[in-house]
């Protein structure tokens, strides 16, 4: 696959599975909307401050992130770090109408915080093959973008 086909893969994913490893040793995944990217590397994800994901996370930053279309057979599994953000520019950047129902206190809620994902290299599947990304191919396809809505880039529905 191509980055650019990786890229499309990525932006009408809409959800990934995001890996990590809690307190106890363990290795846990859970399925996070993820529209937000910067090319292939970075990737932001809105959340709950208090969430377990993010108590594991706030200790041990390594992860992986998880995009996947089961009717196309691709699939893109990046390895990196976590990074939260608490600034008021990332929250308003994936802040929405209703999201009140999840955060009361609206976009300075403590509770309310920025997961970014920044990937160190990733591996890719299709069905006529697999394949590795280095950290320089992510780097050189990421260069000079910035952060998009992928979901922008869909016709607001999950891949047919």
């Amino acid at each position: 696959m191509t980055t650019n086909e990786l890229m499309a893969l990525v932006d009408r994913s809409l959800f990934a599975g995001i890996g990590y490893t809690d307190e106890q040793g363990r290795q846990n995944i859970r399925n996070v909307f993820c529209v937000w990217h910067r090319g292939l590397g970075r990737h932001l994800i809105s959340t709950n401050t208090s969430s377990a994901h993010v108590q594991s996370l706030m200790r041990q930053s390594s992860a992986c992130l998880y995009f996947s279309d089961p009717k196309a057979f691709e699939g893109l599994c990046l390895y990196g770090k976590i990074m939260l953000h608490f600034e008021r520019e990332y929250k308003e950047l994936l802040w929405n109408p209703g999201d009140e129902k999840y955060y009361p206190a609206g976009i300075d809620d403590p509770d309310y915080c920025i997961m970014e994902f920044i990937a160190d290299s990733g591996r890719y599947y299709r069905y006529d093959g697999k394949g590795e990304l280095t950290q320089d191919e992510l780097l050189k396809f990421d260069e000079g973008r910035t952060f998009e809505n992928g979901y922008a880039k869909t016709d607001g529905s999950p891949a047919a």
